[in-house]
């Protein structure tokens, strides 16, 4: 076995259907009897979206996601802020990380993979050639590479010895998906601020279909959730006269703020929630995953197949923690200030924060940071700090173009990734011969002036005007084989 995943989550899934698309064999266990029928995460963000549609696996979950169009906040009774979410954004929408899991099964299906439900990973050992896995304490599974995508309570990362630090951020939130007529416009989402906590309401696919959360003091147990929601609703809300009567889903949570180690032992590697884990405000955790995910899926092919050193594997984590990181301080200072537990924090947050979200500047760099779409390896081992002028720099997402085949027939760079390099030839610039990468590189000509190699990922990975020679130079350093 090439490479073992453990768990069928959202990250789990796009690494399957990454090393299947690349003809890399792969094994998805699940501990679970069954796929998950619950929401459980929502924001399918801009970046997610690319990630699904390069893995083949978006189909039509845009036409059945709700797409956000305003995030409001309430304060004393009044709306004291309205984000306008809109085209800085990109296409992303609101839809039940189960529906996104199920798209990703069915294109692992069509690659020739599957999930196998009800198995766990109980015990793992490694040498330097391979991982030797038990599943359910008595299957023992040969695999060259582990991968951890087990969530939160990782047995994969116990098992490899990878530390866990992180401390708690707030005790205890209250969740219900609940059908009801709030009275407010079912397209985003709305925050009411007070002095006992918040209470938010995030509109989903279907009529009056909510989700509500709330934070929740004190430490003893809760026993029925909608009941909680319902208490709270109207003192934080100001909304009366609304009954919640019936939830499709009910849960309590705590947020933590984690972030392992290391995302590499040896030969067992970590990705999602089982590397980092955060406050959901924002809606990043999924898309974070899904990048790592995508991220290690062509670096680890590329390994396994030969055509790189098993170094290039260290970049994995050179590029994606630093990620996760920053998603970890933004979010975590987000939520700290939203539910501003001291007079001094509430006084910043009322009356200097809360205002500035009405200025049109701040609101598209808020919604192009959750968009993911302006995430950048600059810097990082692949992608050494240049000053080029107009035009992405190395390590940046290149955004899609409009490209020609060898045959003359018009495309999109990011319709021709789908797992690939792609070359894009710079106008009037000569063809450079690649062999290295073989079926694996794409040859676009675009409009640009610059000849660009972009990533699988549509990250810039070299951009040159002149030598082919250097190209080949940086490919043979890049993938460690030099």
């Amino acid at each position: 076995m090439a490479v073992l995943v453990a768990g069928a989550g959202p990250t789990g899934l796009v690494l399957a259907c990454a090393l299947l698309q690349r003809g890399v064999e792969v094994r998805v266990l699940d501990a679970a009897p069954e796929p998950a029928r619950t929401s459980r995460a929502l924001g399918l963000q801009a970046r997610g979206v690319e990630i699904l549609t390069r893995l083949g696996a978006l189909g039509d979950l845009l036409e059945r996601g709700l797409p956000v169009a305003r995030v409001r906040v309430h304060l004393g009774g009044r709306q004291i802020s309205e984000m306008r979410v809109g085209a800085a954004g990109g296409r992303g929408v609101i839809i039940s990380q189960a529906e996104i899991e199920a798209a990703l099964r069915r294109r692992l299906s069509e690659l020739g993979g599957k999930v196998e439900w009800g198995l766990a990973v109980t015990d793992a050992e490694q040498d330097a050639e391979q991982v030797r896995v038990t599943v359910n304490g008595a299957e023992a599974v040969q695999a060259d590479w582990l991968v951890g995508c087990d969530g939160a309570h990782s047995r994969v990362r116990k098992l490899a010895g990878i530390e866990f630090p992180g401390v708690p951020v707030i005790e205890r939130f209250l969740l219900a998906d609940v059908r009801v007529d709030l009275g407010h416009a079912h397209d985003g989402a709305t925050t009411w601020l007070h002095r006992d906590g918040v209470f938010a309401a995030f509109a989903l696919p279907g009529e009056h279909l909510w989700r509500l959360m709330a934070d929740l003091p004190g430490s003893e147990e809760v026993t029925d959730v909608l009941a909680e929601l319902q208490r709270v609703l109207p003192v934080r809300t100001g909304l009366t006269g609304v009954r919640l009567d019936r939830a499709e889903w009910t849960s309590t949570f705590r947020i933590q703020r984690r972030l392992a180690s290391t995302y590499r032992r040896g030969r067992v590697l970590l990705a999602g929630d089982a590397a980092h884990i955060h406050s959901p405000f924002g809606g990043q955790g999924m898309n974070t995953g899904m990048g790592d995910a995508e991220n290690l899926g062509w670096k680890l092919s590329l390994v396994q197949r030969g055509l790189a050193g098993e170094s290039l594997l260290d970049t994995y984590q050179a590029e994606r923690r630093p990620v996760a990181e920053g998603v970890l301080s933004t979010t975590t200072a987000a939520t700290e200030l939203l539910l501003a537990t001291d007079p001094v924090r509430r006084l910043l947050r009322d009356h200097a924060v809360l205002p500035l979200m009405n200025l049109p500047a701040v609101q598209n760099r808020i919604v192009r940071q959750a968009s993911q779409l302006d995430l950048t390896y600059r810097g990082g081992p692949l992608a050494p700090r240049t000053r080029f002028g107009a035009g992405p720099r190395l390590g940046d997402r290149v955004p899609s173009m409009c490209c020609a085949r060898a045959d003359g027939s018009l495309t999109s760079l990011h319709a021709e990734l789908a797992g690939r390099w792609a070359l894009v030839v710079g106008k009037g610039r000569p063809t450079p011969r690649v062999d290295r990468l073989g079926a694996d590189l794409v040859v676009l000509h675009g409009d640009q002036p610059d000849t660009l190699l972009v990533r699988p990922d549509a990250h810039l990975a070299w951009r040159e005007h002149r030598s082919a020679a250097r190209l080949d130079a940086w490919l043979d350093n890049m993938l460690m084989r030099s």
